[in-house]
């Protein structure tokens, strides 16, 4: 009597696959293999996918350089075009949270200007083009107007979402506008996302809203 192989489950049962197939049904059983729940689950997640999709991008990049001209002027221009593209790539998606560690979370930071005197400054920033800048100096003007209209206590390490939940509780009609305000510098300073002049004129707006709500007394 042969002795009876045990089976992982889900496996086809023995005898039931050929041994000798052809390409086109080979890929066809692979695909039905590869489509089974277990190995959808084991998936990587999108990063992973798309990190292991750039490794298979630069070999063959790479072998198509030792193809060209092993060690020569071709296959040093190639291998000099990827490493381009890897800078990009990699400072297009780590850029953000290299800013992020080497800046404070704090929005005023250690700065003592006023108020009158952040909004100069992202009207001067504001006016050369540079729009990152002036939003977040029009950031830095709410927040310190806010301050000196004792609507908040100053207190060191405040980032710009705390100022807009604990200042929109003392200025509920402008709540929103501080929401969206801390949303659009998160997004610039933090989140890597360019502002423009729509940016900055959508931060000055909510600076001008917020200077003219009155306080209104919690519950």
């Amino acid at each position: 009597m042969d002795p009876v192989v045990p089976t992982v489950p889900g496996a086809p049962a023995p005898g039931t696959v050929p041994i000798d197939i052809g390409a086109d049904p080979a890929r066809e059983l692979a695909r039905e293999e590869l489509a089974r729940r277990a190995y959808q689950e084991a998936a990587p997640d999108p990063v992973t996918a798309g990190l292991q999709w750039l490794a298979r991008r630069l070999d063959e990049l790479l072998r198509a350089a030792s193809d060209i001209s092993p060690g020569g002027g071709w296959g040093l221009l190639v291998l000099v075009a990827v490493l381009v593209v890897v800078v990009v790539l990699v400072r297009r998606r780590f850029g953000p949270v290299a800013r992020t560690a080497a800046a404070s979370g704090a929005v005023l930071g250690d700065t003592v200007r006023t108020a009158d005197e952040h909004r100069r400054l992202a009207d001067r920033h504001a006016a050369a083009g540079a729009f990152d800048d002036a939003v977040r100096e029009r950031m830095r003007a709410i927040v310190r107007s806010l301050e000196e209209r004792t609507i908040l206590e100053p207190r060191q390490g405040r980032t710009a979402g705390d100022a807009a939940r604990e200042g929109g509780r003392v200025l509920p009609a402008a709540a929103g506008e501080l929401l969206e305000a801390a949303r659009r510098f998160d997004e610039t300073v933090y989140g890597g996302r360019p502002a423009d002049a729509d940016t900055d004129a959508r931060l000055r707006a909510v600076d001008a809203a917020v200077a003219a709500t009155r306080a209104v007394e919690p519950a």
